[in-house]
């Protein structure tokens, strides 16, 4: 999904949040300002006190639309869809309101106010989802989140999407390439250019009828440079079970989620990673100082080393590390990594003669990779996920491989509390291939918990 797609999803919590609580402050205020001479108020009920109740309804509230579906983090979901779901959620939490009342009798008993906090509810979430909606389609028409496709087919379906997208800007979706049919050679060329200058988001296959052997390439393709892919064919032709179906003109398109990563999963790792890193810079600072302080009394050279790493969707990025070789060490790298203990297109180098002895204590306890918490701020990686690699080691992967660059590299990860540089490069990749594909919060709590014992057991740091 697109950033602005993800920041209105994470946006309609505390909208909503904030429409539940003005509506139950408006039903108050009719009740105890608009109706009093109609129908004198009979009980006493405080508005800090009803405040505070309103407060925590309005949270139970919030999850019942969770559980209905209303945050799911899907572009484009029909108004009229949406709107059934807002109804649905209020009038269950309304339910759920008047089952408490039943049974507890220290809640107010004002049937007025419930029955009308539960009409505003309906009326302002769906008030303000009608912003929302409006506010995504005028970043649509200034082109902020727009996705930009490259459609493949030539049939009726892809016709027909192409019109649709070409006539209503409201769906987000701007056509930059067109091509009658893959594979061929101008269009995994052009695609691979536009996607290497991000000026196409995602790939559209609508060839009718699908042709299984020819998708199977695309899909290759498209995993290989690790570009988001749609097509309209049979769900059997796809070779992951991890797939979503959205409608377009009449044409059904399936998407390949390549992770449970998309959506509110990617929202909860990015402030995952931001707290984290916050705190662990805080934490480690008079660390941080001390460390640099001894590399720069020891040994000529800067007291960090930037590096050009391959990150997510095999995208450059500068690696920060604190220098643990005498300067000009990286040089010396393409005769010594002949001597590598390891196979694979990632080599390591037991003893390696470049290393000072201040450099030593650092890697031993993985402190010379403190630096990167910048880098998790910056956005370029992530506390925990495979490690990044050099550019020359990603020329040398095999398709199976470059499936870890489906996420931000990371700080730590499951390789790395696992075995460390004592994995084979392809036991690595299984490792990574499996923490994509499973992703959970919770296992990157775990992983981080891990992380220092792995460290404290020397296992694998070269």
């Amino acid at each position: 999904m697109k950033r602005s797609e993800l920041t209105i999803s994470a946006l309609l919590v505390p909208l909503d949040y904030v429409a539940l609580l003005a509506a139950a402050v408006v039903a108050y205020r009719v009740r105890f300002e608009q109706l009093e001479e109609l129908r004198p108020v009979i009980f006493t009920l405080p508005f800090g006190e009803f405040f505070r109740i309103a407060a925590a309804v309005a949270l139970a509230w919030i999850a019942i639309f969770a559980l209905t579906g209303l945050y799911a983090a899907t572009a484009r979901r029909n108004w009229r869809s949406e709107f059934l779901r807002i109804v649905l959620g209020s009038s269950t939490g309304f339910a759920l309101i008047l089952a408490a009342i039943f049974f507890s009798r220290d809640l107010f008993a004002s049937r007025f106010i419930v029955l009308a906090s539960w009409l505003f509810a309906i009326a302002f979430v769906a008030f303000l989802r009608l912003i929302a909606r409006g506010v995504e389609r005028v970043l649509f028409a200034h082109g902020i989140g727009v996705h930009r496709i490259a459609l493949i087919g030539s049939g009726r379906a892809a016709d027909a999407l192409a019109a649709a997208f070409a006539d209503r800007p409201s769906l987000g979706f701007r056509i930059v390439e067109r091509f009658s049919a893959f594979p061929n050679h101008d269009a995994e060329t052009t695609i691979t250019a536009l996607w290497r200058k991000r000026k196409v988001d995602e790939v559209i296959d609508a060839t009718t009828p699908p042709d299984p052997a020819r998708l199977q390439h695309l899909i290759v393709f498209c995993n290989d440079h690790h570009i988001p892919i749609r097509f309209a064919a049979d769900l059997l032709a796809a070779s992951t079970t991890r797939v979503s179906v959205e409608t377009f003109a009449g044409v059904p398109l399936v998407e390949i989620k390549r992770t449970p990563l998309e959506g509110w999963g990617r929202i909860a790792k990015r402030a995952f990673d931001i707290i984290g890193a916050l705190l662990l810079l805080v934490i480690t600072s008079p660390l941080l100082l001390a460390i640099a302080l001894a590399i720069r009394c020891t040994s000529r050279g800067s007291v960090l080393f930037r590096q050009e790493r391959i990150g997510q969707a095999e995208r450059p990025f500068t690696f920060l590390k604190f220098r643990s070789m005498r300067a000009g060490a990286h040089a010396e790298w393409a005769t010594l990594r002949a001597a590598s203990d390891r196979n694979g297109p990632v080599p390591k180098i037991k003893h390696d003669p470049r290393v000072t002895p201040v450099g030593r204590i650092l890697r031993r306890w993985s402190l010379d990779e403190l630096p990167q918490l910048f880098n998790v701020l910056a956005g370029t990686m992530s506390l925990v996920g495979p490690r990044p690699h050099l550019p020359e080691e990603v020329a040398d992967y095999e398709h199976r491989h470059r499936r870890v660059l489906a996420l931000r590299p990371g700080l730590t990860g499951i390789a790395q509390v696992s075995g460390r540089a004592d994995l084979d490069f392809e036991d690595e990749v299984k490792l990574d291939t499996f923490y994509i594909e499973h992703w959970t919060l919770g296992r990157d709590l775990v992983i981080l918990l891990r992380t220092p014992f792995a460290v404290a057991r020397a296992r694998g740091a070269y």
